[in-house]
């Protein structure tokens, strides 16, 4: 399952060995991981959800 980050994770963490997608990347990864990741509100389904994008207070 294809998801977007919606959250920066913090410097170092990793999954899997390998650091976490920025926020607003891509990443396929299983589908469990991702139904999880999706429900937390730390990711979407980015093959279903509409590109997000950052206002303009936000991107201050």
């Amino acid at each position: 399952m294809r998801i977007r980050m919606l959250v920066q994770m913090p410097p170092g963490a990793l999954r899997n060995g390998q650091p976490w997608p920025a926020e607003g990347e891509t990443e396929d990864i299983p589908t469990g991981e991702a139904q999880h990741l999706v429900a937390s509100g730390v990711a979407e389904n980015a093959e279903t959800a509409p590109r997000r994008t950052k206002s303009k207070r936000e991107a201050a």
